[in-house]
Order: C-alpha cells, then sequence, then structure tokens
C-alpha cells in the first residue's frame, strides 16, 4: 500500500490555509515549497487567497509526477515566473527532463505559465473546452495578471496547448499510468482530473475544492456538477485527493466541501424560491456552516445569487 509521504495533510483542517499566514517560501516566488505527498507525486499548495502581488498569482495548486521516465506537470502556471520557478523545484530534486503538461482548465492561473513551458519545446495538452477558453477569453486572462503581477508578469505571453483531447488523454511513462479525464460539466468549461489508477490518487482540479469556498461562475452549472460528481468522479474511488485549490487530503474532505456544499446551497435556494423569495433576499440565505472557509466573504453571496438565477430556470 502506497502511505502519503506526509500524513497530516490528509487531514487537511481549514486552519492550514488561513489567509493571514505569509508566503510560506519567501526564497521563491512560489508560495509554498513543493512536497511529495505519495511516492512521486508532488505538490506546491497554492494560497487560498484571491491572486495577488504578494502570491505572485499561485493560489492554485501547481502539481508534478516524477516517472521514472520524465516528469508530468499539471498546471503551466500563472505566469512564466511561477513556471520557471517551478521547473527549478523539479530540476532540484531529479534530473529526469520535463517530457509533458497538462492544462487543468482554461483559468489563468492554470495557462498562462503555459509560455515557459513551451519555450522548452514541452508539449502541453487540454481538454478542447479550455483550449477554446484560451482562445477567446486569453488576453483578458493576461492583462489580469498584469495588473496584480506588475513586474513579475515580465515574460509571460499567450501560449495555447500544442494538443487537445475530449474525453481521456493516457500516457504510460515509466512506472505510471496517466489518464487525464474529461469527466463532465464541472466548475468550468474544460476541467479536467489527472487519475493514477495503480496509485489510487486523484490530481482534481477543479473538480473538487477545500480550505477554501468554492466559486460559481456564470457558466458553473451547479446542477450538472453534482450529476459529474455522482456518475463521474466519486466512483473512480480514490484514496488520496489533491484538490484544485488546498492541501491533499481524501474524497471524505473534498465531497464535504464540494458536493456537500452545492447540496446545501440548492437546498436553501430552493427553500427560499418556494417561500416566494427573489433574487435580492437569495444572495443572504444561510451559509453559516461555510462560514470557516478561506474566501467565504468574497464569494458566499455571489454564489447564491448565481444559484438562485440557475435554479429558476431549471
Amino acid at each position: 500500500m502506497i502511505r502519503p509521504v506526509l500524513m497530516a495533510a490528509t487531514f487537511a483542517l481549514p486552519v492550514c490555509a488561513s489567509e493571514d499566514i505569509a508566503d510560506q517560501y519567501p526564497q521563491s516566488v512560489l508560495y509554498s515549497k513543493p512536497v511529495e505527498y505519495i511516492p512521486g507525486v508532488y505538490t506546491a499548495v497554492g494560497a487560498t487567497a484571491p491572486p495577488t502581488y504578494e502570491n505572485s498569482g499561485h493560489n492554485n495548486n501547481l502539481s508534478f509526477i516524477v516517472t521514472g521516465e520524465g516528469v508530468v506537470v499539471v498546471n503551466g502556471g500563472a505566469a512564466y515566473v511561477l513556471a520557471k520557478a517551478l521547473h527549478q523545484e523539479i530540476q532540484s530534486i531529479t534530473d529526469q527532463p520535463v517530457k509533458l503538461v497538462f492544462n487543468e482548465n482554461g483559468q489563468g492561473h492554470a495557462v498562462l505559465g503555459n509560455a515557459y513551458w513551451a519555450e522548452l519545446g514541452v508539449p502541453i495538452v487540454a481538454h478542447t473546452d479550455a483550449a477554446a477558453e484560451i482562445e477567446e477569453y486569453g488576453p483578458q486572462l493576461l492583462a489580469g495578471m498584469q495588473r496584480y503581477n506588475q513586474d513579475k508578469a515580465k515574460g509571460t505571453f499567450l501560449v495555447g496547448p500544442t494538443e487537445t483531447f475530449d474525453d481521456e488523454y493516457v500516457v504510460e511513462m515509466g512506472e505510471y499510468r496517466i489518464e487525464a479525464k474529461y469527466l463532465g460539466p464541472a466548475h468550468s468549461p474544460g476541467d479536467i482530473s489527472i487519475w493514477l489508477p495503480n496509485q489510487s490518487l486523484v490530481i482534481a482540479g477543479d473538480m473538487a475544492f477545500h480550505e477554501r469556498m468554492l466559486p460559481i461562475f456564470q457558466d458553473t452549472y451547479t446542477a450538472d456538477w453534482l450529476v459529474t460528481w455522482d456518475n463521474e468522479f466519486e466512483p473512480l474511488g480514490a484514496t488520496y485527493v489533491i484538490p484544485g485549490h488546498g492541501h491533499p487530503t481524501n474524497m471524505n474532505q473534498v465531497r464535504r466541501y464540494t458536493r456537500d456544499y452545492l447540496v446545501y446551497l440548492r437546498g436553501k435556494v430552493q427553500e427560499h424560491m418556494d417561500a416566494g423569495g427573489d433574487l435580492a433576499e437569495a444572495y443572504y440565505v444561510d451559509q453559516s456552516p461555510y462560514a470557516h472557509l478561506d474566501t467565504f466573504e468574497e464569494l458566499a453571496t455571489k454564489n447564491a445569487g448565481r444559484v438562485f438565477e440557475q435554479m429558476e430556470f431549471e
């Protein structure tokens, strides 16, 4: 049996990711140093706060797999400097070359560091929907990152994936079978999860959240996300979960703060609608059981409003 190198990470108490904690790796632009979770699988946990100059936009997890025949990176990073810093950490661990990069979706913190990997000639793989997001919204993503990252944005330019897929992209490399899966609609267009069946570990991407409140975007359809979770994600039966944000953990923890949160919020909004409530009041449905999560203040009311707007038409 594979046992996590950091057993404490399995429990991943929310206090570990408080926005009050300063940069955890000040000698690097990375917010935290990559840690080996199970043998060969590393992740640099990002801040649970929104992207800022102080965290360099490293507010998602940047992971990599040292396979024995090369390294597979999961997420391009939010900027050229972040991708370069991650690569330096990889080089301090192994002399195996980076052979592949996956973008977990089309969001800026997943794709804007592609420029660095492209300069090295590393293939970059994403879902077709994520590629479309980059093509349509890439200039906005870049401009937003340049605003908060200022001088740290130097060297970053838009690069899309070199390869795309619709359902599954499988890599056999060294000791690992790596299955990039599009499980269905979830948090944002083109969300993928990286499943390592032999290790019973999933790098879930934005399919799964904990430690910080998940954001519900305009194109996040919560009913569809729940169907994808119940029919595709949960049946993986993963022992270990590296979420898109927050420390590595287990399925029980991400279920509690992703699936169960969505069910809870939809239930509260339904109660509000059944009582004849309108959108203006829907923003303030009770979400107190989740008030301890980072980014609650920034996201709770927005989430409730968007769920109300969706459920009006279901």
